[in-house]
């Protein structure tokens, strides 16, 4: 890089952004200015395109996972049934990714982000290993925790560092690579998680990340060479943790358990809630208290953090329950296979990605996004209403359009809520800003799992009984199988088709309700300027050259 360049990069510190974060700009300057140095002889810079492009391989491996389970779902519970258990599949690897993702984000600002995310990829890695190798729906489960430890420093990891080294107003620059990594998986998972699941058994969709797993710890061992943290005054909050981690599971175990396992006035189910309401009470006390706090509470005092928080948590509710129902809804009732029931999901997906990527483009053209979480929020609720409607006889071309629908809606607000939660905190917040607003994410998702996953099955069960009386309880060793669904008799079939289209439509219902809430909470966003170059008169962004990292 010539000298010049290596001058812009020191200019780009702002002396009122070190002043607002006490001295901690003028220490990000300085490690700027060392990463952009020249590089040693022998040795070549790598620019930030490198760091990226090892970082999406990361975030790649975690949302394939996601997407490549969802799919082979029904064949798992065919095989080593548990139907009851189905939503703990998903719901443990939601919980244990929402419990960890406060603490890899805060331990990557306290003992340095490399070490803590190539940490998280392993572990991520042993769960998929185990989990592959499950033999019954409770080893499944307790893997697939495992999995979810790893899985939440993955993304809180990925965005942290692109938090760092990106400045939001030119983070769109960029918005390229991480759609076309975003579109690969949620298109590539589900046509790859049914294609696995078809012709070399379930088991392969946990074993297909460790090749992945392997290239994204090389490379980004390689090329992010990040400064040492200073761990002489490291004090991790052990307490606000466990109450942390406590809270959660608490309030999950209580959506995914009442009015299923356990009556809602369960003795056991309002003991739950009291120890979950507890324990958040005594997280939130501590973090009050406690000089390095695990979520420190002043970010909530920006509206924007708080109302990104929030969309965030209803967009992951609904997002995670439409990929987990609608490939069940398409085998069970569309009689699609594992490997169709993946491509039949593309209409929500291109939509998905496609809108995705033009928000991100306008955002940094004009520094505008306010308008997306509104528009977002609406087509969310449209589309959601529309799969609501779907029953026996809707065509696959109809469930498309819908989908498409909820697509659009969901790429509106995919990118723009981490963006703005990022752009309302300080640099020195990064870290649990992006932890945060990840971790209100994952909770919505297994949030939206476990009610959605709740009101789908007791809907199926009511309406088995009603339809095929006492021969109900035959259908269960055959739900969700589409082998097993065709040799049935043609009554016992259609009584299970309808009643899945009956889960689907109580479930969709809910999520319509959710969405309508996102849609009322992104009226509050303020429009504030994001940080970073501006676009000059010709209407390109301003000149800024990438810091290089040795």
């Amino acid at each position: 890089m010539s000298t010049s360049s290596n001058q812009s990069v020191r200019e780009r510190p702002d002396p009122d952004e070190d002043k607002q974060q006490g001295g901690r700009g003028a220490a990000a300057a300085l490690s700027m200015e060392k990463a952009a140095a020249p590089a040693k002889p022998g040795k070549q810079p790598r620019s930030v395109r490198v760091v990226l492009l090892a970082l999406m391989i990361a975030m790649l491996l975690a949302m394939l996972d996601n997407m490549i389970v969802g799919t082979a779902m029904p064949t798992i519970v065919g095989e080593l049934g548990g139907l009851e258990h189905l939503s703990w599949v998903v719901t443990a690897y939601t919980l244990a990714t929402a419990a960890s993702t406060p603490i890899w984000g805060k331990l990557g600002d306290l003992y340095g982000r490399k070490g803590v995310f190539l940490t998280s990829i392993v572990v991520f890695l042993i769960g998929s290993v185990l989990s592959g190798m499950a033999q019954d729906m409770g080893q499944l489960i307790g893997f697939r925790a495992i999995q979810g430890l790893g899985a939440g420093g993955l993304m809180v990891g990925v965005m942290a560092i692109i938090g760092d080294l990106i400045p939001p107003r030119e983070r769109g620059k960029y918005q390229g690579m991480m759609a076309g990594v975003m579109a690969l998986a949620m298109i590539g998972g589900p046509l790859v998680g049914g294609t696995i699941t078809d012709h070399l058994g379930w088991r392969w969709s946990f074993y297909i990340n460790l090749p992945l797993g392997a290239v994204a710890l090389i490379m980004i061992t390689a090329v992010l060479h990040l400064a040492p943290k200073d761990r002489s005054k490291v004090k991790v909050d052990y307490l606000g943790a466990a109450l942390l981690t406590v809270g959660i599971t608490s309030i999950v175990l209580v959506t995914t358990w009442g009015g299923t396992e356990y009556a809602w006035s369960s003795a056991l189910i309002m003991e739950l809630i009291a120890l979950g309401v507890v324990a958040l009470i005594g997280f939130v006390v501590v973090q009050m208290k406690t000089a390095e706090p695990i979520m420190p509470l002043h970010i909530f005092r920006s509206r924007n953090f708080t109302m990104m928080s929030l969309i965030g948590f209803l967009t992951g509710f609904v997002m995670f329950g439409a990929t987990l129902f609608l490939p069940l809804y398409q085998q069970a009732v569309q009689g699609a296979s594992a490997t169709n029931s993946g491509l039949l999901l593309l209409p929500m997906l291109l939509a998905m990605m496609v809108v995705s990527l033009i928000a991100g483009r306008v955002t940094t053209s004009t520094g505008k996004y306010k308008i997306f979480p509104i528009m977002g929020g609406a087509l969310m609720v449209v589309g959601l209403y529309l799969m609501s409607t779907m029953d026996v006889s809707t065509t696959r071309l109809t469930s498309g359009i819908y989908m498409a629908v909820l697509g659009a809606g969901m790429g509106f607000l995919m990118q723009i809520t981490m963006l703005v939660a990022q752009n309302s905190v300080e640099m020195k917040d990064m870290g649990v800003a992006s932890s945060s607003t990840t971790l209100f994410r994952t909770l919505g998702s297994s949030f939206g799992v476990a009610l959605m996953g709740a009101l789908f099955n007791s809907r199926v069960q009511d309406e088995m009984v009603s339809r095929a009386g006492g021969k109900a309880s035959s259908l269960a060793s055959a739900q969700l199988d589409a082998k097993s669904l065709a040799k049935l008799p043609d009554v016992m079939r259609e009584a299970y088709q309808h009643a899945v289209a009956a889960g689907t439509h109580a479930s969709f219902t809910l999520g319509a309700a959710i969405g309508l809430v996102a849609f009322v909470a992104a009226w509050f966003v303020k429009e504030i300027p994001l940080r970073g170059a501006a676009p000059t008169a010709d209407g390109k962004a301003a000149a800024a050259p990438l810091p290089l990292v040795e």
